[in-house]
């Protein structure tokens, strides 16, 4: 045995020498670079900074009616935004057109880590890779920048790697050493290692057997929808003409008088809200617009090859208690080979990604097998006293990743791993690839070529250390002021903190009273999560155009729980049309597109379908007992339930739930859609139920609940009161 420790210790200090000797040479010059960066970013921006917002009409004003931008950025998602905002704070003249909504793609459903890759060091090393070791180091360095830009929507997270192999524990232990000493001087704190006991202390719901230890690293979480939407907005106060929901209909081109060769010269959008269309002139165009990138470029040469390779990331959204509040989990061998982080986020815990190719749809859904794969993966490394239920899935979304292929590499078919920045004969910039943690990086080098590329002169990149919307007076305890200030429950003053910064308490001010003793102000938009009202003005400001972008982008609520999403929808669109003057059928319109989009973008359908297609597997015993608990509800025996059965019989209890409710508590059961629930329908529940399929259905807990009430209050029979005695 002790001769085992010694060996055990000995393999540990000697992947930690290799570690040691492999980062160390890397460390100085690294250093040397980084505080260049830093030095330079010090100097004071002399640029215009707005206080207010321009409103969405205005800057459709500015697009229109300048006669020409230095820049045009087509794509609103984190890399556009970041172009918009490297232009903007490099003194040039900046426009930023989006066809839908900022972050609408991608960029509001990854990972939600900032991250340099530890998976990509790992190939690094094996492969003696150096571009990938580049490509990681880069990554680590703009981790660093992003928490220190955006420390309201940013924060490091404990990822806990579980080791259940005594050689494992070295080789898992060197790697992650390699990733602090790669970080150097940003590294965002010490891993280290831990025993089986402690591991299972701090994440008691690992699987006990064969576990050997685990490690501890730190990577960046953030709210990446947030985080897209603080870039676009910093790049609208410093004075880019930024516009939601303008589409790009065509390029415009104009014939180089020096070369006789046709040059992008700017585009054709079109208002998606009102259908005019425009021309905006540009010296240079920007395209950023991920997996659409093809479409952009073919629109600048149609006969020119797709450079794309699209790739859908699904993940899921489970209830909190399935993780520690801080403390993620990567499992790096899955039963295929890819990656499986496990994190808690805004008190739930999300769970992901799947690699799979898929086509280009500005609207991708989650397929069912691949959030069965999740779930299957997640048993493989939980406690069995975890039951991991198909109906705990609260939300579940696919995301497009927009791997592309070098058009200038020799070998076209192969997948470039980082990104490119492209520039075609008639000078449209395309930037496309990469990742979410480097797109300040990307932006940076996009403007650098094209102001190469179309010989503009211009300052130099001011993007390092430039704080992003809210970030500047943000303080750890200013949500402490909202609780003071204004009378709000402390849980929804952490909220508005954390997502809005220092511009909290502009919110806070738009908030209503209440009426109560507690909490003075802010009223919810549903009673389990913190959005309050008042954000759904705030967010008008913020140029939210639809009720979509409330639920999935200024708020999360979409991709937290759809059911919660839709019980909110009603008074979100109610708020939404008196401040934009919507008519009754324009919020019909809103109501039916925003639950089109649970249904279909945000796991509501494959979460439906969870009761549509089980099959009724009950005992005999059990139909008796389910049966009995129907007829309590149905005693006229109709063979079905409706609304007035279950109102009656709550009555009877003095058990009071608002029509409304009741409507849509009967809706999440009646398959048929007929208005009312028959026997069928409720034994499918029951079964669904029992398999897991199903969970926190109201209507089952609703019937459960009134048939214990009704059964206590039943008389008390002569023999069990003793004859009366």
């Amino acid at each position: 045995m002790a001769f085992r420790r010694a060996a055990k210790r000995t393999i540990l200090l000697g992947g930690g020498a290799v570690a040691a000797i492999y980062g160390v040479s890397q460390l100085s010059t690294y250093k040397k670079q980084t505080q260049h960066m830093f030095v330079d970013a010090a100097e004071p921006l002399k640029l215009l900074h707005l206080d207010e917002l321009p409103s969405r009409e205005s800057q459709l004003c500015a697009l229109q009616n300048t006669k020409e931008f230095d820049v045009l950025v087509v794509g609103g998602g984190a890399t556009g935004s970041g172009c918009a905002l490297d232009a903007v704070t490099r003194n040039l003249k900046t426009a930023l057109v989006e066809r839908d909504d900022f972050s609408s793609g991608t960029s509001s459903r990854s990972t939600k880590l900032i991250h340099g890759g530890v998976r990509y060091l790992q190939k690094a090393i094996m492969k003696l890779d150096y571009e990938q070791y580049m490509m990681v180091k880069e990554a680590l360095h703009e981790r660093s920048n992003l928490l220190d830009i955006a420390p309201h929507l940013s924060a490091p997270l404990p990822i806990m790697l579980p080791v259940y192999k005594w050689w494992q524990l070295p080789y898992y232990w060197a790697g992650i050493k390699m990733y602090d000493l790669v970080a150097g001087g940003q590294c965002l704190k010490s891993s280290y290692v831990l025993s089986k006991a402690k591991a299972l202390e701090l994440f008691p719901m690992l699987k006990k057997d064969k576990l050997v230890g685990a490690i501890v690293y730190y990577d960046g979480q953030h709210n990446d929808a947030r985080m897209n939407l603080a870039i676009a907005l910093t790049a609208a106060r410093y004075g880019a003409a930024t516009a939601n929901y303008t589409e790009v209909v065509r390029l415009l081109k104009k014939t180089d008088p020096e070369t006789g060769t046709e040059r992008v010269c700017g585009a054709r959008c079109k208002d998606v809200i009102t259908g005019k269309e425009f021309d905006v002139r540009a010296k240079c165009v920007i395209n950023a617009t991920g997996p659409f990138t093809d479409s952009v470029r073919k629109m600048d040469d149609e006969k020119i090859s797709n450079i794309c390779q699209p790739s859908a990331g699904v993940h899921i959204v489970i209830p909190g208690y399935y993780s520690p509040d801080n403390m993620g989990l990567l499992d790096p061998s899955t039963s295929d080979g890819r990656v499986i982080f496990f994190l808690p986020w805004e008190k739930m815990t999300i769970a992901g990604t799947t690699d799979t190719p898929t086509d280009v749809t500005p609207h991708p859904m989650p397929r069912e097998e691949d959030v069965n794969f999740i779930l299957n993966e997640i048993r493989n490394y939980l406690s069995p006293d975890v039951e991991v239920r198909r109906g705990d899935v609260l939300a579940a979304w696919s995301g497009i990743r927009p791997l592309v292929t070098d058009p200038n590499s020799k070998d076209t078919q192969s997948i470039c791993r980082n990104h490119i920045v492209n520039i075609s004969e008639s000078g449209l910039v395309t930037i496309a690839g990469g990742k979410w943690t480097t797109y300040r990086a990307m932006a940076e080098e996009t403007l650098d070529s094209a102001m190469k590329a179309h010989k503009m002169k211009s300052s130099k990149c001011n993007t390092v250390g430039l704080m992003l919307e809210g970030g500047k007076d943000w303080t750890p305890t200013l949500y402490i002021r909202l609780v003071q200030d204004y009378g709000l429950e402390m849980e929804v003053a952490q909220h508005l903190a954390s997502t809005y910064g220092d511009k909290a308490f502009d919110v806070a001010k738009l908030a209503k009273v209440t009426g109560k003793r507690w909490p003075v102000v802010g009223k919810r938009l549903v009673s389990e999560f913190p959005y309050i009202e008042s954000e759904v003005q705030y967010a008008i400001k913020e140029y939210a155009c639809t009720a979509i972008d409330i639920i999935a982008r200024r708020t999360r609520l979409g991709f937290l729980n759809v059911q919660a999403a839709e019980e909110a929808l009603p008074r979100i669109v109610e708020i939404m049309g008196k401040e934009l003057k919507w008519s009754e059928q324009k919020k019909k319109e809103e109501l039916e597109a925003a639950k089109q989009f649970l249904y279909y973008e945000m796991g509501s359908k494959t979460r439906s379908e969870q009761l549509t297609n089980t099959e009724i597997n009950l005992t005999p015993a059990d139909v008796d007992r389910y049966k009995n608990r129907f007829h309590k509800f149905d005693k006229q025996k109709k063979g079905f339930i409706t609304v007035v059965d279950v109102k009656h019989v709550l009555e009877s209890i003095s058990v009071q739930i608002d029509e409304n409710t009741l409507h849509d508590i009967l809706n999440e059961v009646d398959l048929n859609k007929n208005g009312q629930v028959e026997f069928n329908e409720f034994l499918q529940l029951m079964s669904a139920v029992q398999k897991g399929r199903v969970s926190g259905s109201r209507f089952a807990m609703l019937m459960k609940t009134a048939e214990e009430n009704l059964d206590e209050r039943e008389a008390v029979s002569v023999d069990r009161s003793g004859g009366g005695v």
